[in-house]
């Protein structure tokens, strides 16, 4: 028998498969969600996730797309996570999106038992705090450009 202090790690496909089947099922209250972009992924590295913003702040009924690119050392190391809708929140960068891990806990203090879900709980919450609550957001519409990872501006032109 094993001693109380072990513990068996998950290996990295399961875990993923475990937290696909979640987010396939819906959490909590709806107001987030996650799913992998591309089934036919064997790797399970790229995964969309969706916060509706809290109520009461400027962020309400707001609809906020992410990505989140689980590496192969996920879940020993965080996923990096990047809004595709622009957000104007302390611990996003403005240009790009991504989330910077030392203005956001979770990324920045991750612990290997830690889950996409959590992230996306913790960027809600971190939306209805006081510092992020009010702030003037970007608007809406195609005037606002988002630079993708390989750094090509995404835009729509209609003639």
């Amino acid at each position: 028998m094993g001693s109380e202090g072990s513990r068996v790690v998950v290996p990295r496909n399961f875990r993923l498969l475990e937290e696909l089947e979640r987010g396939e099922k819906g959490i909590g209250d709806g107001t987030v969600s996650y799913g992998m972009d591309d089934a036919d992924d064997i790797y399970m590295r790229s995964w969309t996730g969706t916060i509706i913003g809290p109520p009461g702040t400027v962020h309400e009924g707001k609809i906020y797309q992410l990505k989140l690119f689980c590496d192969k050392d996920y879940p020993d190391r965080p996923p990096t996570v990047r809004f595709q809708t622009r957000i104007n929140m302390t611990c996003v960068d403005q240009e790009t999106g991504f989330v910077d891990p030392n203005q956001f806990t979770v990324l920045g203090n991750w612990q290997r038992e830690c889950t996409m879900e959590d992230i996306l709980i913790h960027l809600k919450k971190e939306m209805a705090l006081p510092q992020n609550r009010k702030l003037l957001q970007p608007i809406e519409g195609n005037e606002d450009q988002r630079v993708d990872q390989k750094h090509i501006v995404l835009r729509c032109s209609i003639l």
